[in-house]
């Protein structure tokens, strides 16, 4: 605008003289920003019509009064990274695809200070890559940015992102974090980085003695934490302790007053981290120097993952082989060998090492207690987890008939039937798994061939619909898992789980996906598809179209009958799976059908048919 125009608004307005150096940036050809119409540029000032002529993305050509919007439009500079990417379109794009952080960096420099608030910073972004692209890119964007020197990532929300004068190492990043974080499980992780670096690094070796004070305290006054926690804490302490040369028993708490006071050492050893395994073990052989193969025994056999393992070589080391293989054979008889240590023994059951361990173990009793042990996980599971020991028998096509190699006809039997009432397997695999019976014994296909055809029941669908669920199974597999993950490693970052709402959702979220990826695919696996062609004119099928009265108000309706996913209720088309599909199916003119439905018995009478290709209709 001239200066004469301003002269006048301001002249009508005066409280809008504060404001004059943004009126003077209302020039055409300058692009804004307004906090409801979004980006523009004015394209002139209408001196007639007092107004600015400003071409929004959504709606060219609105005029607005400079008096009136001054206070909600905001002059974007040249160097805006918004207006970049309409003046240099394919330098800000080839930065969004290839070099994300490259363009943070960039956004930096260019504010006060070189310093964003993480909410300022994503809000500038999800303008620029319009908020459906940018979620997916942020995600990213932030693990990159995290490994980039140039800049220091918030630890905390209210924290910035800052562009630094000077980029940092990464081993002075990690040591700057640990000074910075508050969150004693954090703290422990960095101070365990920072020793193993230590040794070749000068700088961090040289700053020892002031991470030993800071995870000495964090340790020590750190509340929320879990026991395997809190005890991993103390072992990074303890070996910084012992490298500038403390006594680590001399320092509270010790290693073993957290084992002394631990509320449960087999939920303790669950929670184990990677790599501390046989450190846990050897500490429970001091804290317990009368009683500790017996401790160790009960660890193993409530262990988990590789707690497992670790416990039966250690033990095994300790020249504790034949109480093992005697504990394993009393369990096995009991029927108290668990999960995890029955997919041990089957894992190394041709192990020359373990021999001895597992020597008589592969039996029929060993198959019933692998088939309770998958039964047991899978109704206590909650969402879609694998089964270790359920993939393992499904995929070693040996370990069945070696574990009914000393089995007769009935005891075969009953292992078959228990098999065929397994929650932990799928109705195919289970049919797989019979195989590997029947193969031993014959006699038993007359026990289960029924009960399988019955439990791998066919899904009679159109074209259509299971066009309509694979394009579902595709976006679930490559578009919400994948992002579901993301969230839940986003979610991750913020900190203690067990208080941690965003990650318990994203979790929630994991499991209903999880679950509806599990039940395409094992629909996938009976659907069978039909054109509708092969149904009569005479009885009700799969692709016939019924005319019916009701028995009770004698009103006509009509409904087509098609497959198991094609139901419109609102289009008077039903599945064949619904009741008064299933009532109806066989039946011919003139018959009636009933059902029921929440107590009310209602009766229809079938008028006439025809079939749904006759009618001229589509899907």
């Amino acid at each position: 605008m001239e200066k004469d125009v301003i002269d006048t608004i301001i002249a009508k307005k005066p409280a809008l003289k504060r404001m004059r150096d943004k009126l003077e940036a209302m020039q055409p050809g300058a692009y804004c920003m307004h906090r409801s119409w979004g980006f523009g540029q004015i394209a002139s000032y209408d001196a007639a019509e007092g107004k600015l002529i400003i071409d929004f993305d959504e709606k060219p050509g609105h005029g607005m009064d400079p008096a009136f919007c001054v206070d909600k439009l905001d002059i974007l500079p040249a160097e805006s990274v918004l207006v970049r990417q309409r003046t240099e379109p394919d330098v800000i794009e080839e930065m969004i695809k290839k070099r994300p952080t490259d363009l943070v960096a960039d956004i930096l420099a260019r504010c006060p200070d070189q310093t964003a608030s993480p909410t300022e910073l994503e809000n500038l972004l999800a303008r620029l890559l319009g908020p459906t692209k940018f979620k997916k890119w942020w995600t990213g964007a932030k693990k990159a940015l995290v490994k980039d020197p140039r800049i220091a990532t918030p630890s905390r929300k209210t924290d910035p992102y800052v562009l630094r004068d000077e980029p940092l190492k990464p081993e002075q990043e990690i040591l700057e974090d640990f000074y910075m974080v508050k969150q004693p499980k954090k703290k422990i992780a960095l101070g365990e980085k920072l020793y193993l670096i230590s040794e070749n690094v000068e700088e961090i070796a040289a700053d020892l003695p002031n991470i030993f004070e800071h995870l000495t305290e964090a340790v020590k006054d750190a509340m929320g934490l879990t026991d395997a926690e809190r005890l991993h804490g103390v072992w990074v302490r303890n070996d910084l302790a012992r490298t500038l040369h403390e006594d680590p028993e001399q320092i509270e708490p010790t290693s073993k007053s957290l084992i002394l006071g631990a509320k449960s050492l087999n939920e303790l050893a669950s929670n184990i981290p990677n790599g501390y395994h046989k450190r846990f073990l050897d500490l429970l052989t001091r804290v317990y120097p009368e009683d500790w193969k017996g401790v160790l025994m009960d660890i193993l056999k409530n262990s988990e993952g590789k707690m497992t393992g670790e416990s039966i070589s250690f033990l095994v080391e300790r020249d504790c082989t034949d109480m093992v293989a005697e504990n394993f054979k009393r369990w096995l008889n009991e029927q108290n060998l668990k999960g995890p240590v029955l997919y041990w023994i089957v894992k190394n059951r041709n192990s020359r090492k373990f021999a001895k361990l597992v020597d008589g173990l592969v039996s029929p009793r060993m198959l019933n207690a692998i088939l309770y042990a998958i039964d047991y996980e899978a109704l206590q599971s909650t969402g879609n987890r694998r089964i270790q020991l359920a993939d393992v028998l499904s995929d070693d096509q040996e370990l069945i008939p070696d574990m009914l190699a000393d089995a007769n006809d009935e005891i075969a039997r009953d292992l078959a039937q228990g098999l065929l009432l397994n929650q932990g397997f799928e109705d195919l695999t289970k049919k797989s798994l019979l195989a590997r019976f029947i193969k031993r014994f014959p006699n038993i296909q007359q026990l289960v061939s029924g009960d399988v055809q019955e439990k791998v029941d066919e899904l009679i669908v159109s074209q259509k619909s299971l066009d309509d669920r694979k394009r579902e199974y595709e976006d679930l597999v490559n578009v919400k898992i994948p992002e579901n993950k993301e969230a839940i490693e986003v979610a991750r970052e913020h900190g203690d789980l067990r208080e941690n709402a965003e990650y318990k959702m994203a979790r929630q979220d994991n499991e209903t996906l999880m679950a509806r990826k599990a039940l395409l695919e094992k629909d996938f696996a009976r659907a069978r598809v039909t054109d509708f062609n092969d149904v009569t004119s005479d009885t009700v099928g799969i692709g016939t179209i019924v005319e019916l009265t009701d028995g009770n108000t004698g009103e006509v309706t009509t409904y087509a009958i098609l497959g198991a996913w094609d139901s419109a209720p609102e289009d008077n088309i039903l599945s064949y799976k619904t009741p008064l599909g299933q009532a109806l199916m066989g039946k011919r003119v003139g018959e009636d059908v009933q059902t029921e439905i929440d107590g009310q018995v209602q009766t229809w009478n079938i008028k006439s048919l025809i079939r749904w290709i006759d009618s001229g209709r589509k899907l």
